[in-house]
């Protein structure tokens, strides 16, 4: 009877052990409102600021979160707001830490999206780039921030999107190029 209890109790400890571990891991887990509260906490502006560790602490969350999540601080300007405290060594390190995984989550959308959708979203940013076309920079631009996300939009573009993707894409990509070459 003994030896059948302690078996019970075992099972309950590892069980529960198990229980807690699951439950860290999710908590540990960003989110987009934990990377909004991180970074509202933590502003690189405070004389205090360990900068280092709050941009690789915002690195490493960024990169962790999903992309819907990513879409989300984006559209209410979080990210963006980071990005432009940094000093541009900084968002150079910073993109090349956040953009491969951005895009690839990004490709991976657009691989499961069905092509209705897909059309929709391509139809939707042609328009809003033809919009655009031969406007002035702004004066913050970065032309080497710019060429960056570029170039590494477009090779997880060649090496992650299916053929589907790659063809229905096709004319975002052109439309993109006539926007940076019209660009003055």
């Amino acid at each position: 009877m003994k030896f059948r209890l302690n078996i019970v109790l075992a099972l309950i400890l590892v069980w529960g052990v198990a229980c807690a571990v699951v439950f860290a891991v999710r908590q540990a887990r960003p989110t987009a409102q934990s990377l909004s509260d991180y970074i509202g906490k933590h502003p690189l502006a405070s004389p205090d600021a360990d900068r280092a560790r709050i941009i690789a602490r915002v690195d490493d969350m960024l990169n962790g979160i999903s992309y819907e999540d990513r879409q989300k601080l984006q559209r209410e300007g979080v990210t963006r707001n980071f990005f432009k405290e940094l000093t541009q060594a900084e968002q150079s390190d910073f993109l090349d830490a956040t953009l491969p995984s951005g895009f690839k989550q990004m490709m991976d959308a657009f691989n499961k999206m069905d092509a209705d959708k897909r059309k929709k979203f391509v139809d939707h940013a042609l328009e809003e780039m033809k919009k655009h076309q031969g406007e002035a920079r702004p004066p913050d631009f970065d032309e080497k921030a710019a060429q960056k996300m570029v170039n590494e939009g477009l090779r997880s573009f060649y090496s992650d999107a299916s053929a589907d993707v790659k063809l229905d894409l096709a004319p975002v990509i052109e439309q993109m190029q006539i926007n940076l070459q019209s660009m003055h």
